[in-house]
């Protein structure tokens, strides 16, 4: 770099800095005092391991699908209350939703987010190296968003602690990500304006490792699209020719998509299910449905997409004299990560590094690998993953509409190690880990991750200046957000309705009661691990 160039760097810096609010550079902190900060909450989070599980196994036990996270954020945010948090509840028009936070005067406003909602049929037994369900048939947390909030919560109160004893300014801001499985809520939240006046956000996510990229991350973006078809009832049998089924519509249009399919970019991933397919075989149905997932390592490409599944669907009604509407239920942008948060956060993940794995730990997750037949055979972790940067080439996969927050104000997903490597995900084996020791480890070494990066964020006010550069400069300089959804598109809350009613009178009595026992496992009656059946 030459010295021209370095110079103008330090003149924006300074400048950048003297327009922060005064306090955040009024207090500095010698590297040595940002250590010892460091290590006190690290040593505080560690203290909080007892309640950290507690809650991992409590928001398993509640095992509820997205929109009806009822006792989920009942239970949450009266722990942040207690804590002196004001909470905000019913953001966004979705009753589940909540943004907890707490203010220690002017400073960095940091938010703290992961998903709460879990996964149809994955109900598990945890510690149980087999198909185990609690209740047959019922929800589960086979993805483990169990675990996300409760370590953010630890992390929060940890920093909390320590910004009272060193009255160091800053604002705490903790949010779910209500119903991420259908990608109902991040889009909304952005589109009503929850994230204005926030610096920064952490996000976590389960994963079987610590983690954290910067960049444009592998995986998609999506758009979630119903289409509803219209047509006549009639007689099946007597006057079939007087019925405009509107079923045979919704075939249609999967046909037509099925046919489209082959021409699709390989990076490019959809996926449909039959909402609606009318009442009886001897009626000709009037009202069917279709639900597709559209997605794509690009906004562009969703919405070619897009464009090409409204005119499958025009095409489908016009063939059989119906009638088509269609409403987004979802929203999810391909995701970018901060540089500079990302590079702090690393720096962090090397010091705590990943927990110390039990020989029952070891013994569990080695037996599910060989249940599931993975690839992965060799149990948990013990080696740290690289930091992750940007992909050269984009990889095709799932989505998360984080994308949405990541576009709005600097962002990064640490990934923590509560799960085990090597499984397909979205399934009742990724359950099993997640009311264990392996999950309660792992959120503790995430939010001790956590708590260290925004202590670094709060004492030293110049990464924020790098971070927002970054944000603004390098990820924006090429790419303007545009929202997937409306003003007037409402969040899909009526959806797992019927689902949670049938299954949550038969959960209700399971859930975990931590007056009584010392964790899920001994409620449940599992000795860790169970590796056979008998």
């Amino acid at each position: 770099m030459n010295s021209k160039k370095s110079r103008l760097i330090r003149i924006l810096l300074f400048c950048a800095l003297f327009t922060l609010p005064q306090t955040y550079a009024q207090k500095g902190y010698s590297k040595s005092a940002i250590r010892k900060q460091k290590q006190a909450v690290s040593a505080n989070v560690d203290q909080r391991h007892k309640e950290t599980q507690v809650m991992v196994d409590k928001v398993f036990s509640f095992a509820e699908l997205g929109f009806h996270e009822v006792e989920t954020s009942k239970y949450l945010t009266g722990i942040l209350q207690k804590a002196g948090f004001e909470i905000t509840s019913g953001v966004s028009g979705i009753p589940t939703a909540w943004f907890a936070r707490w203010s220690n005067g002017e400073g960095p406003v940091i938010a703290l987010g992961s998903d709460v909602d879990c996964i149809p049929k994955a109900s598990q037994y945890p510690g149980v190296a087999f198909h185990k369900p609690i209740v047959e048939g019922a929800p589960g947390h086979g993805e483990g968003h169990n675990s996300g909030v409760p370590l953010n919560i630890t992390a929060a109160l940890a920093v909390q602690e320590l910004m009272k004893e060193n009255n160091i300014g800053g604002t705490l801001v903790i949010w779910p990500g209500i119903a991420e499985e259908l990608l109902g809520s991040k889009a909304w939240f952005v589109r009503d304006g929850l994230f204005k006046g926030v610096d920064m956000c952490i996000f976590t996510h389960v994963s079987s490792n610590l983690a954290v990229s910067w960049g444009q991350a592998t995986g998609t973006g999506l758009i979630s699209v119903e289409y509803s078809f219209e047509g006549e009832a009639a007689h099946s049998a007597g006057s079939p020719w007087r019925g405009r089924s509107a079923l045979d519509a919704a075939e249609l249009m999967n046909v037509g998509w099925n046919y489209k399919r082959e021409h699709l970019h390989p990076l490019k991933r959809s996926h449909s299910i039959f909402t609606d397919a009318g009442d009886q075989p001897n009626v000709v149905p009037s009202k069917a449905s279709i639900w597709f997932y559209l997605r794509d390592v690009t906004y562009e490409g969703i919405m070619e997409m897009y464009e090409d599944a409204n005119h499958i669907a025009q095409g489908a009604a016009l063939m059989t004299d119906t009638e088509v509407t269609s409403r987004v239920v979802g929203a999810a942008w391909p995701r970018h990560f901060n540089k500079v948060i990302a590079e702090t956060m690393y720096a962090n993940i090397q010091q705590v590094g990943l927990p110390e794995w039990s020989e029952a730990d070891q013994e569990l997750a080695r037996a599910v690998q060989k249940v599931v037949n993975s690839k992965d055979s060799t149990g948990l972790a013990t080696e740290l993953s690289e930091l992750r940067k940007p992909v050269e080439r984009p990889i095709s996969g799932g989505s998360d509409d984080i994308g949405d927050v990541s576009w709005t104000i600097p962002t990064v997903t640490l990934r923590f190690p509560s799960n085990v490597p090597g499984l397909q995900g979205h399934h009742w084996s990724n359950a099993i880990a997640m009311a264990t020791p392996i999950a309660h480890k792992g959120a503790t070494a995430g939010a001790k991750v956590v708590a260290m990066t925004v202590m670094d964020f709060l004492t030293q006010p110049e990464l924020l200046v790098q971070a927002n550069d970054y944000f603004e400069n390098v990820q924006k300089k090429e790419t303007e957000y545009r929202p997937m959804i409306s003003a007037d598109d409402p969040p899909p809350i009526e959806l797992n309705t019927a689902i949670m009613n049938e299954f949550r009178p038969q959960l209700e009595p399971l859930y975990f009661d931590e007056t009584k026992y010392d964790s899920y496992l001994e409620q449940l009656g599992v000795t860790y691990p169970t590796l056979k059946e008998e």
